[in-house]
């Protein structure tokens, strides 16, 4: 890891101090202690705290002390009062520290830009940030000749967990303290910098700063108030009037799940996608090598259902481990390819709708001269141009967090990073399919209690109706109206069975259809040996 502090920041006609510290070409890798630029009386005590500090970060806060923040409030004041006589600077792998003497009568502005590589999950990444303070510090402490400003970084933001449960911008915190002043309404803003690798504007992101917590329970907040966020490429510039603790709060996420849901979810989900790919395949290899293969249109769209259905379960399962091997390109292109076989399997779904309105409400054949061709051109073209149109704006698809309600259990999968485009996927598209085949399944059940009113041994013909409205849910995809329940004590219901139907909706396919040939052939069977007699 290497860690550069520096006056190089923005163009800006500011005069900075003349400072450049630059911390050895390796700094503290997880796992090691913490490392000083300079060696001063009486540093142990800090080195002391950092170190546990540290090891509270390392493990994600499980080990931390009942006071945290106090733990860090007792870093400031040791960064205070350790003497020293120049500039210092020590690193750890979760908590950096950079100190300067300042005379506030002297005092320009100063600007710092950091550039740090970190090792995570055997891989590196960098995590890049910079600050800028006015001149107009300089004036908070007239009173004193000499005064300390401090900045803190920390890599971590479970040290400040909210009752939310927020989540920030690469667990990016950035503090900063001057000698023991309070500062606040400046008339130039604080200017903090967060370099990042997600598409994010103002409505997923958001530049926030820590406020201790006066509740029972003693927990802060996040608040923005009077911050001003800037997106630009890459960057978020956060603007605030006074010093404290800033961070950038993320919002991608939908509400957060429980981290004990989250293992068992994860299971059924694998192993309900694992069951209805293979059972897809096999249906689909099936039809296509038997003699007796049916030329019906009715026929052909079920295996086209399935096909789809077999490439979304695939890439569903491919998604999660794939966004852990480190390539962006590999992860957006699985990301893209899930997007795909979502829109197509709606968009089959929906045929499914179609057709069945055209056999069973639309009481008169209509013909369509190459029916199957063109259903093909719409279920597998038409769901290629969202996909390709976003693919031409670079970050889009990307890693999705999915949150739990700790923040540090996350589960990761390639999937869509834009909050626009995932809404409009989820109420939009597939809320206008679920919409558009409930209608036609309620009125196909409408027929079926009208055509059976009057026939005999009702018994029988319940029976073998419920089968059939079942195949339909399957076929149609209603089950995914699940998705819009997901709210008040319905969450937990919700998710289990969202997740259980749903992933197992290739299966149960394959099951009705099976079923349904068994039957036709049987009848099949009886109608011949009929004739034969």
């Amino acid at each position: 890891m290497s860690y550069l502090w520096s006056t190089v920041g923005w163009d800006s006609p500011l005069r900075t101090c003349l400072f450049l510290y630059l911390l050895l070409h390796s700094a503290a890798e997880p796992g090691e202690s913490c490392r000083f630029a300079t060696s001063q009386p009486g540093m142990e005590v800090l080195k002391d705290n950092l170190t546990v500090m540290n090891n509270h970060l390392e493990k994600g806060c499980s080990a931390r002390s009942q006071k945290p923040l106090e733990d860090l409030k007792q870093i400031e004041e040791n960064l205070l009062n350790v003497s020293f006589q120049e500039n210092f600077t020590i690193v750890c792998p979760e908590i950096q520290t950079l100190v300067f003497n300042i005379m506030p009568t002297n005092f320009q502005g100063l600007n710092i830009s950091s550039n740090m590589t970190e090792l995570s999950k055997g891989r590196r990444s960098k995590t890049r940030h910079a600050m800028r303070f006015p001149a107009e510090l300089g004036k908070k402490t007239r009173n004193a000749a000499e005064t300390r400003l401090t900045c803190i970084y920390l890599k971590g933001s479970c040290l400040f967990q909210d009752e939310k449960n927020s989540s920030l911008l690469n667990d990016d915190i950035l503090g900063a303290t001057l000698g023991g002043a309070t500062v606040t309404n400046l008339s130039h803003a604080v200017e903090i910098q967060f370099w990042h690798d997600l598409v994010l504007d103002n409505s997923n992101a958001t530049c926030v700063f820590w406020v201790e917590g006066t509740g029972g329970r003693g927990l802060g907040h996040w608040s923005s108030a009077g911050c001003e966020t800037v997106h630009n490429a890459r960057t978020v510039l956060c603007m605030c009037r006074h010093l404290t603790y800033f961070a950038v709060l993320l919002k991608i996420s939908s509400a957060a799940i429980d981290k004990d849901l989250l293992a068992p979810l994860t299971y059924i989900s694998i192993v309900g996608c694992s069951i209805s790919a293979a059972a897809s395949l096999l249906t689909v290899l099936f039809y296509l090598a038997s003699r007796k293969r049916s030329s019906d249109y009715t026929t052909k769209i079920h295996m086209n259902l399935l096909g789809a259905l077999f490439l979304l379960n695939v890439s569903f399962l491919l998604s999660e481990p794939l966004a852990s091997v480190g390539s962006t390109w590999l992860c957006c292109g699985t990301a893209a390819f899930l997007h795909y076989s979502l829109l197509c399997s709606l968009t089959w779904m929906a045929i499914e709708g179609f057709h069945l309105y055209l056999l069973v409400i639309k009481v008169y054949n209509v013909y369509f001269r190459r029916y199957v061709l063109k259903l093909c051109a719409v279920g597998w073209g038409l769901p290629a141009l969202p996909v390709l149109s976003i693919l031409i704006k670079s970050g889009i698809y990307g890693k999705y967090d999915i949150r739990t309600e700790t923040g540090y259990n996350n589960a990761t999968m390639c999937w869509i990073t834009d909050l626009g485009v995932h809404y409009a996927l989820a109420p939009g598209y597939a809320g206008l399919t679920v919409l558009f085949n409930m209608v036609i399944l309620v009125a196909v059940v409408r027929l079926l209690r009208l055509w059976r009113s009057n026939v005999e041994n009702q018994k029988a013909r319940v029976k073998k109706d419920l089968w059939t409205v079942l195949g339909l849910t399957c076929l149609l995809g209603t089950t995914w109206a699940l998705a819009f329940l997901g709210f008040g004590v319905l969450l937990v219901p919700q998710l289990f069975l969202f997740s259980i139907i749903n992933s197992l909706q290739g299966f149960f396919i394959c099951l009705w259809y099976c079923t349904a040939r068994r039957q036709s052939d049987t009848h099949s069977s009886m109608r011949s040996s009929q004739t034969t007699k």
